[in-house]
């Protein structure tokens, strides 16, 4: 069967490689993972190991330089195994592209063979305390000393914050007038003024290592800029937003076929002493079990097409990527939702990796942009509004 986002030749190669990882390594992991909320080392290392690091850094920086498609076909794979790795793996990558598109950073070249050796692992820092999910927008500011800049955060929310050894951030460019008049720049763990700030306790993806990031008074030289000044938003929304989406979605898919499976095995493998009967004998089960499966492959089917607009370079690739990040994300909680009342006790009970599935699925509703900025945003594409308000204007 043709894989739902068109794979062939080594590129599916490379997938059905994360699929084994996910299934010898990541899945051994979940539930320890999951239960002492640790950062999930063994499966990152294996990652590393494997070339996944460097999945999408081009081929000449000793990457594997593989596409969309790829990336998204390998987060859902590492999604069913251990959502916290994909977490890590998904937001790594986003951040790797957005050093790979930024050819005045220094040492840029090095940077991007350090990943693609597994030896540099990377994350986002966008999201602030004072503009919440709404990434886009920093309160933060680069202030002029000396040669290079100056700048104090408070980024919210970090996967691999701990861990991660750069962060790709953001923040409004000298003297500008609106948040959006904003540039990114790479700064490291570590540095003078960098620091990671607690640890996280949170429902779901509790491995991901997401926690606040503080910057003091910390130096940004001018070769650690990644776009000129103020042209962060402009990268934020054609480079780091749709690998980003397209990744997070995946993940949600991810999730949404392990709980499938789950599901499908228990109903498969449990029966009624009594009677001789399986819980698959019962039509409300079945009926439950054939809404996650449709619900899930739907899902797929949109993040499959928004992957064949990207590859076309279409003017509505990035309508397609937010619908179908916002339809992977309501399916993943629909469906994992459905797999706890159709294993009923067995998953709340945690006997299933199903309840895990259930609490990881939650996590993508509340993460930047959230489900409610994504139905604004086709809202206002499906419409003809810019994505954003201008500066200045009424909110609508």
């Amino acid at each position: 069967m043709p894989h739902p986002y068109r794979l062939a030749g080594p590129s599916l190669q490379i997938v059905n490689r994360a699929q084994s990882l996910a299934a010898d390594v990541l899945r051994r992991h979940a539930a320890d993972v999951d239960r002492r909320g640790r950062f999930p080392e063994e499966s990152v290392a294996a990652l590393a190991a494997g070339a996944y690091l460097g999945l999408s850094v081009p081929g000449d920086e000793g990457g594997l330089g593989e596409g969309p498609r790829t990336f998204a076909a390998v987060a859902e794979e590492l999604a069913g195994g251990c959502a916290s790795t994909a977490m890590v793996f998904v937001m790594h990558t986003a951040a790797a592209q957005a050093i790979a598109a930024a050819p005045a950073l220094a040492n840029r070249a090095a940077l991007l063979r350090d990943i693609a050796a597994g030896r540099h692992l990377t994350t986002l820092a966008l999201s602030e305390r004072g503009s919440r999910s709404q990434f886009w927008a920093p309160v933060s500011k680069l202030t002029e000393k000396g040669r290079g800049f100056v700048t104090t955060a408070r980024k919210s929310w970090v996967t691999s914050a701990s861990r991660a050894h750069s962060y790709v951030a953001s923040a409004q460019r000298p003297g500008a007038a609106s948040p959006l008049e904003s540039t990114l720049y790479l700064v490291r763990r570590g540095a003078p003024g960098v620091r990671a700030d607690g640890e996280f306790d949170g429902l779901g993806l509790r491995g991901n290592d997401s926690a606040p990031v503080v910057l003091d008074d910390a130096a940004v030289a001018e070769e650690d800029l990644l776009t000129a000044q103020g042209e962060g938003a402009k990268a934020m929304l054609e480079v780091i937003l749709p690998w980003f989406a397209v990744g997070s979605a995946a993940m949600a898919n991810g999730l949404a076929r392990a709980a499938v499976s789950a599901t499908a095995a228990h109903l498969a493998g449990t029966e009624f002493e009594h009677t001789g009967a399986k819980l698959r004998d019962l039509p409300t089960a079945r009926a439950r079990l054939a809404e996650m499966a449709m619900r899930s492959e739907q899902a797929r089917a949109a993040l499959g097409r928004a992957l064949d607009e990207i590859e076309a370079g279409s003017a509505e690739a990035p309508l397609h990527v937010l619908m179908a990040r916002m339809g992977s994300l309501e399916a993943a909680l629909a469906v994992t939702d459905l797999a706890m009342k159709a294993c009923g006790g067995a998953a709340f009970s945690r006997q299933l990796p199903v309840e895990r599935l259930f609490r990881d699925a939650r996590a993508g509703w509340v993460m930047a942009p959230t489900v409610d900025h994504l139905a604004d945003f086709v809202g206002r594409a499906l419409t003809g509004l810019p994505l954003f308000d201008p500066p200045g204007e009424p909110r609508r």
